[in-house]
């Protein structure tokens, strides 16, 4: 009987671990003009265009540097945890094939916070990108203005997402932010 007072008394005075979000899943790009899937491989993370949003059915999709679909383009492949929350890695400019260091956190609003960098983090540029909550395509053409607004539930940018802001981590010129 004591066992199972002692028991009950640790069970009532337990109180729930809440699970940590992950930094797995579908991100939305600062801009809007993109969507990111970041997933686990092995203890790395990767990271993978699958979506962009184009004004009309007609808009080409985007091309990397080579001239090969940019649908499903590997930004970072090699994203390893260094702390608590906090993984370093790679990631590559989808214009030119530049690879440049790479920074990933979740933020206390549960926002993805990626640092893009040249040589150290402090020579760099964060961009925050939230949850999509949405489905892409197989060729990761989301067409119609407003369409982020209908899939996601926040606003298009200037009334209509253009796909390449996601760039303006890699401009050597940046401003530190």
């Amino acid at each position: 009987m004591l066992r199972f007072l002692l028991l009950a008394g640790l069970l009532l005075g337990a109180t729930p671990v809440q699970a940590e979000p992950s930094i797995t899943g579908l991100w939305l790009t600062q801009d809007h003009d993109g969507v990111i899937a970041v997933s686990r491989c092995g203890v790395a993370l990767c990271g993978r265009i699958v979506g962009f949003f184009l004004d009309r059915p007609a808009d080409p999709t985007p091309r990397d540097y080579r001239g090969a679909s940019q649908c499903n383009l590997p930004l970072f492949t090699d994203a390893r945890p260094i702390a608590a929350n906090l993984w370093k890695g790679h990631i590559v400019d989808p214009r030119n094939g530049s690879v440049y260091g790479v920074e990933l956190r979740l933020d206390r609003h549960g926002n993805l916070a990626l640092r893009g960098f040249l040589g150290i983090p402090l020579l760099g540029r964060t961009q925050t990108w939230t949850r999509f909550k949405g489905t892409v395509p197989q060729d990761c053409r989301i067409v119609g203005p407003g369409t982020i607004s209908a899939m996601n539930g926040s606003p298009a940018v200037n009334g209509s997402p253009r796909w390449g802001r996601l760039t303006a981590l890699f401009n050597p010129t940046m401003a530190r932010k």
